[in-house]
């Protein structure tokens, strides 16, 4: 199966709900899937790259997890967001992934009890200047050296939570997580990070 789809022939699917394309390819049609291919692959592609740390693996495992998809289409329930179910089907290749490979202990993904805070990330305003946009890269550079540095359970929650935008119920649908265990976690995993981000000149997220 081709992973990689072109734009044209599938602009006509463009403002077409998820729950609606899978019902389209479930049906039988090869567009419906090549366009939920089309938006999720390089997300997904980000997420495992970020989880494993290598590209080639990132990639290897993101085809798997579309042929995953594929197989289970008709077992996806419609009250659920697309976009948590693959997600999650994208969690469980990862941690598989990193089991195998003995670099993660399943203990790291298992639950524990307690609440943390929350974080809103701040809105821009504004068109940045180019001393601006070359500030934010090293910056973001900088953020990402210390998130790579964070255990696996912690390291996943901060890429779902800031490089995804998804909120905590939806980390906890994707995760397997108690809702209470991932505010948690992204607190504790904030905490961890700010003494080094503060070390490195940055004193917010």
């Amino acid at each position: 199966m081709n992973m990689i789809t072109g734009a044209t022939s599938l602009r006509a699917l463009n403002g077409i709900a998820d729950a609606e394309l899978v019902r389209q390819a479930i049906a039988g049609s090869e567009d419906g899937f090549e366009e939920l291919v089309r938006r999720y692959q390089r997300p997904i592609v980000a997420y495992v790259y970020r989880m494993v740390g290598d590209y080639d693996t990132a990639l290897d495992l993101t085809q798997d997890v579309f042929i995953r998809i594929y197989g289970a289409l008709a077992r996806y329930s419609s009250e659920y967001k697309f976009s948590t179910w693959i997600y999650r089907i994208a969690h469980n290749a990862s941690i598989d992934h990193l089991r195998r490979a003995g670099t993660v202990r399943i203990e790291d993904f298992q639950a524990d009890d307690g609440n943390g805070g929350t974080y809103e990330k701040p809105l821009a305003s504004g068109a940045p200047t180019p001393e601006q946009l070359s500030e934010r890269a090293e910056r973001r550079s900088e953020i990402e050296s210390v998130v790579q540095q964070l255990s696996p359970s912690y390291r996943e929650l901060i890429v779902l939570r800031h490089a995804h935008d998804m909120s905590y119920d939806e980390i906890a649908e994707v995760t397997g997580l108690p809702l209470g265990t991932v505010k948690n976690r992204i607190f504790r995993a904030r905490e961890a990070m700010r003494a080094q981000l503060v070390e490195r000149g940055i004193t917010s997220m």
